[in-house]
Formats: structure tokens, C-alpha cells, sequence
């Protein structure tokens, strides 16, 4: 079981279907807070007389410290695009001090699941649990199994589902409205690729989704480049100029709100300042969010396939295993933005399990941080940060 190692129970239930944790998650201490309980979930109604009991002002009194992108929040810390399924995990995370909490993915249509599991604990071989992108051991053989430890690595093997826009969208209304005070619901996006889609259409996609989400009241959104969702594990954030003509067309769709685009590691600098230079050197972007995971091939104890069904030899690989690559493109960010002389932010995100991890993000030159299978484990984490600071 998910906890019998680490003993925490984590808030996305990795021994259920994604479609048992959409329907009755959240779980753990995200349950406990909204009325649920940790084992079973939470209800809506739970949700609703929790609310009423004692609405959410986000812990913050005071007025918001800094900003994420032009509005105020207490900390620029949260959860990124993925483990927030619904409202009821959103508003989880906002009641737990988690002040940005990113909405799952969506797409213009309803689309499907990667078959169960999509979650396993993932062992690097090296002394200090480290995955380095590219390195033998992702292409040869990384172990995958159910024994959860700390620090915590897992795969990521959803296939980016969405509900239909008649679901999600009324339901991330809701979810904006439960964010408190210094506290913000940013929603992620991305566009879908279908057989006998032209280039032209793929692009057209991404500005519907955008105005679909645009129409929920978002004050920043943010575009998922960065998952291996087309077959093959290919990316769209390693086609710069595809991604250029992309944000034209949802900057034309969403006017002045702030756009935050979500990178994998690129391990070449020249390759990332041209990713930068195309989009927030003409205006279209306003952030980085990165990086999204590490991809491996993962197998079982005996060499084996450890997730079943075509195409699933590979995942991406997020946790502390991902850490240093995600600090050195924030730094690598960070860098070209000195020496540009541009105006962008950057979202820190990967591997951070402690209130250091935030820290050390902040101090690479990270605006904003951010925690998904840490915070999954450590649901307590933005309230021991807040503490630190």
C-alpha cells in the first residue's frame, strides 16, 4: 500500500483508478480538512458544510505579501498541474496553506486515462537517488514497484485525461471561487492532437481550450508543452517554433492575461534560449513553469515491463529523483533573463519534499515554487515553509 512505508497517507490515492480518486478523492489529510475522511474521500456535500462551518480565508489575515504574476498571494508556493483532479482537491489544497494550486490539465474534449496503474515508486540506482536526464539508466532499466519511500520518486503515467468542457468548467468556476484570501486557482491547458488533424487545427485547439478556460475567470493560465501525450514520447516544448505559433494564436485568444508555459528539461542552452526567445522575447509568454518530469524506461524486479499495456515502457519520473535537473533550468532560466534583459517569471518546480527544497528554488532565482508528489506525502509542507519564512 501506498503508506505502509512512509506512513502518511497521500492526498491522490495511488491504489486507486484516476477515475475512483476523481469521483471520491481527495484523500488523507486534504479529506480530513474538508470534512472527509483520510481512507474513503470526501463528498461534495462534505465539502459544502465544511465550507460553511468555517470558510477558508487561507490562513492569511494580513495582507498578501508578494505576487504571482501580478496577483497578490501570502506565498508563491503550491501544487502544480496534476494531482488536483477537481474542486474538492483544489479547495483541499488552499485550506492545507498551499496558496497557488494549479487545476488539472484540461482539453477541448473529454479524453481518457492510461490504464491502472499510472503510479509506482521509482528506485534510481544511484547513491543518492538521483535521475540524470538522458543517462544510460533511463534508457536501459530504472526500477519501478510499489514500495513507497522517503524521499519519494514515482512515474507519472496518466496520458494527460480531461473531462469534457461541460464538466470542467463549471467546475473550475467553482474552484476559483474557493481560493481565500492571498491565494489564487491558476488553470493549465493544452491542446489534442487526433488522427487526420492538420497543423493548422492542432494550433486552432490549443486557443478553443484557452478560451474555454478563459471563460471560467482566470486571472493567469498556464499551457501544458511539456507532456509526452502524441505517441512516442514527443514533446511539443522540443518544437520552439511550433510553441511560438501556438501562444500567438492563445495570446490573441486570452488579450492581457498572463500566460506561463510548462517546459521538460532541455538539456541544451542553445535550444532554451531559443525557446525563450521565440516566445517571451516576442511577447506571448510571461513565464516558465519547469520542469514536468524526467522520462525513463521503468521495469519490474526481474527486467520486466513494469507498467502494462503498448506504449508504456516509458514515464515520466517526478519526485526527489528530479530536483537538480529542475533547479538547473531554473537557474539556466534565470540566466538568459539577466542576460536578455526580459521580463518573465519562472515556476520552479521538481523535488521539492522540505521547506529547503523551496528555499534553494527561491535562491536559483525561482518567482514562484512549487510541489506535487511532495506535496502528496507532505500535506503540511506550504504550512512548515510559511513557519521557516
Amino acid at each position: 500500500m501506498s503508506e505502509e512505508t512512509t506512513g502518511i497517507m497521500p492526498f491522490y490515492d495511488v491504489d486507486r483508478t484516476y477515475e475512483d480518486n476523481y469521483r471520491f478523492g481527495p484523500f488523507g489529510a486534504f479529506a480530513e480538512t474538508l470534512g472527509g475522511d483520510a481512507k474513503t474521500g470526501v463528498s461534495d456535500d462534505q465539502v459544502k458544510r465544511a465550507l460553511a462551518a468555517a470558510p477558508s480565508d487561507g490562513d492569511n489575515a494580513a495582507t498578501p505579501a508578494e505576487s504571482f504574476f501580478g496577483v497578490p498571494v501570502d506565498l508563491p508556493f503550491g501544487i502544480p498541474a496534476g494531482p488536483l483532479l477537481n474542486e474538492r482537491y483544489t479547495t483541499g489544497a488552499f485550506r492545507m496553506g498551499f496558496d497557488l494550486a494549479v487545476y488539472k490539465t484540461v482539453r477541448s474534449r473529454a479524453w481518457g486515462c492510461n490504464p491502472f496503474p499510472n503510479v509506482l515508486a521509482v528506485h534510481p540506482a544511484s547513491a543518492d537517488g538521483i535521475l540524470t536526464p538522458g543517462s544510460a539508466e533511463c534508457d536501459e532499466g530504472v526500477l519501478a514497484d510499489h514500495e513507497f519511500e522517503t524521499p519519494i520518486s514515482i512515474s507519472n503515467s496518466f496520458g494527460v485525461p480531461s473531462q469534457d468542457p461541460d464538466v470542467w468548467q463549471p467546475d473550475m468556476q467553482r474552484a476559483m471561487e474557493r481560493a481565500g484570501r492571498g491565494q489564487l486557482l491558476v488553470p493549465s491547458f493544452q491542446g489534442s492532437r487526433v488522427d487526420g488533424m492538420t497543423p493548422e487545427q492542432y494550433v486552432a485547439d490549443h486557443a478553443t481550450t484557452a478560451r474555454l478556460v478563459l471563460e471560467t475567470g482566470a486571472k493567469v493560465m498556464e499551457m501544458n508543452t511539456s507532456c509526452p501525450n502524441e505517441g512516442h514520447n514527443r514533446l511539443l516544448c522540443h518544437a520552439p517554433d511550433q510553441v511560438s505559433t501556438i501562444c500567438e494564436a492563445v495570446k490573441n485568444t486570452i488579450g492581457d492575461v498572463p500566460l506561463i508555459v510548462k517546459l521538460a528539461y532541455l538539456p541544451s542552452d542553445d535550444d532554451l534560449e531559443y525557446m525563450v526567445c521565440v516566445t517571451a522575447g516576442r511577447g506571448l509568454v510571461q513565464g516558465f513553469a519547469t520542469i514536468n518530469t524526467i522520462s525513463a524506461k521503468l521495469v519490474d524486479a526481474k527486467g520486466a515491463q513494469a507498467l502494462p499495456g503498448a506504449g508504456r515502457d516509458r514515464s515520466g519520473v517526478c519526485g526527489a529523483a528530479i530536483k537538480p535537473s529542475g533547479l538547473d533550468m531554473v537557474r539556466r532560466l534565470a540566466g538568459l533573463r539577466e542576460r536578455l534583459g526580459l521580463d518573465f517569471g519562472i515556476v520552479g518546480v521538481g523535488g521539492v519534499t522540505e521547506p529547503a527544497d523551496y528555499f534553494e528554488y527561491r535562491a536559483a532565482g525561482a518567482d514562484a515554487v512549487m510541489s506535487a508528489t511532495g506535496a502528496m506525502w507532505n500535506p503540511d509542507l506550504a504550512q512548515r515553509i510559511k513557519q521557516a519564512r
